[in-house]
Formats: C-alpha cells, structure tokens, sequence
C-alpha cells in the first residue's frame, strides 16, 4: 500500500476491516451480527469502488456505506433508522475475565427448558443466525425469536434470582 491509494482489493479490505467490524460491533452490540454486517459493507462497498481511490477516499466512502448497511439493518430489526457514525472508531475494550463465567453460564443454561437451552446455544454459543437456528430446531424464523426472547428473559430472571 502507498500513501495515496492501495495496491489492490486485498489492501483495502485488510487495511480497514478492523476498524469496520468494530464500529458494527459498537452499533449492534453482538458478534454474530456485526460480522454479518462487515461482510455486507464490503461486498456493497468494493464493487462500485475505485482502488485507484486514495486511502482518505476510500475510508470516507466506507464509512458512508457503513452508515446505509446500519440504516438498512435497524430498518428491519426494529423499525428505525440509526444513520450517525462517530468519527472516532472504539479501540477494543479491555476486559477482566471472570473464570466463574463459564460454569455459571453452563448452569443457567441447565436451568432452561429444553427449546430454550437449544436457541441460546445454537444463537449464541455456535454463533449461527437466527434463521440457521430455526432450520437447525425444525421451527419457523418467528418462532425461534419469540424462543429466543422468552430464554433470555427467563435466564436473566434466573441469574437476578440467583437461580442457577
């Protein structure tokens, strides 16, 4: 890569991919969504791009479809747009790690009824979509969210009540 504009579209996705991923990260909140989300930016983005662009023009371009890919995601997950990026991309935060967390997490899992267990594990532990969860359970995408939804409510329940 110089400094006026990259070699090819390998550079560009490498150079700036970080940066993507946790500024959808920081506007979702989920991993499995942001990761969605970056892939959508770049395969929206890289078509109708220059790599001739400079590096300025090219961060500015994606941080503008960055910008359409969250509006169209909020859209459709909640009925509203967030179209404000800020210009400063979150570092990673530091995080304790609470060597508790996992048995703890195994036990409210444990605590859930079958159907809700499986949702929050194929979701969350294996990272698959909602709409591979519920090709995975044999049930419809509607229905593995209202699943989705009661298991996190009933395990936040659980962990406020101290119920394993």
């Amino acid at each position: 890569m110089t400094e006026t504009s990259y070699p090819n579209w390998d550079a560009v996705y490498r150079d700036n991919v970080t940066w993507v991923y946790r500024l959808m990260y920081a506007k979702v909140g989920n991993r499995p969504d942001a990761e969605d989300l970056t892939a959508e930016l770049f395969m929206t983005a890289l078509r109708p791009m220059r790599v001739s662009a400079t590096v300025p023009e090219v961060r500015t371009y994606l941080r503008r479809t960055a910008r359409t890919v969250l509006a169209s995601y909020w859209r459709h997950r909640m009925g509203r747009e967030v179209t404000t990026i800020d210009e400063d991309v979150p570092e990673a935060p530091e995080r304790e790690v609470d060597a508790a967390a996992p048995g703890r997490v195994r036990g409210l899992l444990d605590a859930l009824p079958d159907n809700y267990r499986r949702i929050l594990e194929l979701r969350f532990l294996q990272a698959m979509s909602i709409r591979d969860a519920a090709g995975q359970m044999g049930i419809s995408v509607a229905n593995a969210k209202v699943l989705q939804h009661r298991a996190l409510r009933l395990a936040a329940q659980n962990d406020a009540e101290g119920t394993p």
